[in-house]
């Protein structure tokens, strides 16, 4: 037999084996300047030569900017990052507070429960901590769970092996004395139980339009101290800014700043600085933009550990601990099943920002009450998934060292830095509160987002780019009535959406607009692709007809019923008969007619075309405006 015939002896092949491998080895090394030229290549392609932009120019056209000020370049380089990382769980903590071992729980899944119907909420707080809930966020208010009521939900709970915290909207102080009443009844040893009591005066004040009492924290700090060391009393909480309205700069600062006037307020009612430290946590936001979400979580913990070293904290007490939810701002009614993958998104990038817990929304949470298990379930899984199976708690700060989210935790520390600057200057985030700053910067944020929601620069997934009429939804109770609040008002970013879908369902029959789509397929699919789901943003149904002359045009739209018509095709067919077609459905009782494209492609009939039509729909086009104009022309009541 032959060599070749009995194999090749791995032996003998180790002196081939390279001892590194490049993958682009065969290739000559691309310069900057390379892509330079093709960038520049690409966004002049069509532009005249007198209009055409260099790469100073290109760049800018691909810069993204937040609506609080955060620029976000096309392509991040070395120098863009810290020559050295750092290790994470050491200070400046930029890396992570605590350090993830490799065990399946490398943070707590914590889930949230608020129906007020305790036998539900015990048999849910029940299932969900035999199944992988590891910690619980109780939400105590006259909406949500009693406090008369903890002791009952809580009866099946081994307290020495799950940690509670609660929060308030409208009474922190019941919230807690509830929570610690429960505990100081227990007969477990008090230094095995640990609680979080969710205080936080300034964020309370802030939703409720009243004056911060700091006063009582010292009160309720010494209060725990018989408790686990790994209690807390304090819960800053950004979530009430971001659902306000606030961007990440102002998250992140007003968090810091409330964290900082916390510690004064403590030293001044007898702790040190470390031990103030050692009692607060944050409660943080995480959205579907996981990038921003990494980012802030980093800058977060970098820019406390900066405060610790100016009041003298321990450095080992430095790191910010944080509880990290997914965005309530976020959600949507329509179509609620996309809110998993939002909610998939955000924990996935809390987990990666280094959060120590998880809260997951349940993705019914704009709708209702959770009727069943199933949202919880859906909700709990999410973070056990991404721990146990996809295993992202076995990495420490996974992020680190990438270019562009060290550059966008640079850039988040530091303009949130110069804000909590101008918030210290006004007296401290109390003072914030109190006078016109907050409301502020956050109606600047609110109308920047409102315009790039209405144009679709910020498109909303199902709800304002690929909607589905009559997607399915899901039974929910009702959440029970609120008291009022006077102080910041939360809304959802698809609320504007979502009244102009509830004028088109508030009448028995859907408004209909029709598409006229003229010529052939090619002539008119793209248009049609492109305004049909436009309309669909409303509820608006579009019957439609294809090609045909301009009677057959006609005729079908008298069929359809509509009162409103959208011509749909390409440059060649509107200049041959684009506006004879207008001018038959605006005699035929078409009381507006809109068109998909630009009143140029008519060619010389432009003029008397702008003179038929009453709109236009393109890319960048206010989304909201059109809709609501034409439901007011349908004759929808608002």
């Amino acid at each position: 037999m032959s060599s070749t015939d009995q194999g090749t002896n791995p032996a003998d092949t180790d002196d081939l084996t390279p001892t590194t491998l490049s993958l682009a080895g065969d290739f000559p090394k691309a310069t900057e300047e390379q892509w330079e030229r093709e960038v520049e290549k690409v966004l002049n392609r069509g532009r005249p030569p007198e209009k055409q932009l260099n790469f100073a120019e290109s760049l800018k056209r691909l810069t993204v900017h937040t609506v609080d000020g955060i620029d976000i370049v096309p392509m991040y380089r070395p120098k863009d990052a810290p020559k050295k990382l750092g290790y994470p769980g050491v200070a400046p903590f930029t890396r992570g507070t605590t350090v993830r071992n490799g065990d399946m729980d490398a943070w707590d899944v914590r889930a949230l429960h608020e129906d007020p119907d305790e036998k539900f909420t015990r048999k849910a707080i029940l299932e969900g901590l035999e199944r992988g809930v590891t910690s619980l966020l109780l939400r105590v208010d006259p909406d949500a769970i009693a406090p008369e009521h903890l002791d009952e939900v809580f009866s099946d709970v081994l307290l020495e092996m799950t940690k509670v915290e609660v929060f308030s909207r409208y009474d922190q102080g019941a919230a807690a004395e509830a929570l610690v009443s429960v505990y100081e009844r227990s007969d477990k040893p008090a230094k095995d139980l640990a609680l979080n009591l969710g205080l936080d005066p300034i964020g309370f004040a802030a939703l409720q339009g009243t004056e911060p009492d700091l006063t009582v924290l010292g009160d309720w700090v010494r209060r725990l101290a018989k408790f686990s060391p790994d209690s807390r009393a304090v819960t800053i909480d950004a979530n009430i800014y971001h659902n306000a309205g606030a961007g990440d700069v102002a998250e992140l600062a007003w968090a810091l700043a409330t964290g900082a006037e916390y510690v004064r307020a403590l030293v001044e009612q007898g702790f040190t600085a470390t031990e103030a430290f050692d009692t607060i946590n944050f409660r943080v936001t995480a959205t579907h933009d996981q990038f921003l979400t990494i980012a802030r979580l980093r800058a977060l913990r970098e820019a406390w550990a900066r405060i610790g070293e100016v009041f003298g904290v321990d450095e080992d007490k430095r790191g910010a601990r944080q509880n990290a939810i997914t965005s309530w701002r976020e959600l949507t009614r329509e179509d609620p099943y996309v809110n998993i993958l939002r909610g998939s998104i955000a924990t996935f990038s809390a987990s990666v920002g280094g959060a120590e817990s998880i809260t997951t929304l349940p993705f019914t949470q704009a709708l209702g009450l959770p009727e069943d298990d199933f949202p919880l379930r859906i909700a709990r899984n999410t973070g056990i998934v991404l721990a146990e199976e996809v295993n992202t708690g076995r990495v420490n700060d996974p992020a680190g060292g990438s270019y562009y989210v060290e550059s966008l935790t640079r850039s988040l520390a530091d303009a949130a830095w110069k804000e909590f600057q101008e918030v210290e200057k006004l007296g401290g985030m109390s003072k914030a509160v109190m006078t016109e700053h907050v409301t502020k910067v956050l109606d600047a944020c609110n109308a920047e987002r409102a315009k790039r929601l209405a144009n679709r620069k910020q498109p909303i997934t199902a709800v304002s780019e690929f909607p589905m009429i009559g997607a399915r939804s899901i039974e929910t109770k009702p959440f029970p009535a609120a008291p009022a609040r006077k102080g910041l008002a939360w809304h959802r970013d698809s609320e504007v959406f979502e009244q102009l879908m509830d004028r088109s369902t508030s009448v028995s029959e859907r408004p209909k607009v029709f598409l006229a789509c003229l010529g052939t397929r090619r002539d008119f699919g793209g248009r049609e692709g492109f305004s049909s789901p436009v309309w669909h943003i409303a509820g608006i149904d579009t019957p439609q007809v294809e090609g045909g002359t301009t009677a057959e045009i006609v005729e079908a739209f008298k069929k359809s019923g509509a009162q409103v018509a959208d011509l749909c095709s390409s440059a060649k067919v509107y200049a041959q008969q684009g506006v004879e077609v207008a001018k038959a459905l605006k005699a035929a009782g078409a009381k507006a007619l809109y068109l998909s494209g630009a009143f140029k492609e008519f060619g010389d009939d432009a003029a008397e075309a702008e003179k038929l039509i009453d709109g236009r729909l393109f890319m960048g086009m206010d989304v909201v405006d059109t809709l609501s104009s034409t439901l007011d022309i349908l004759g929808v009541a608002k």
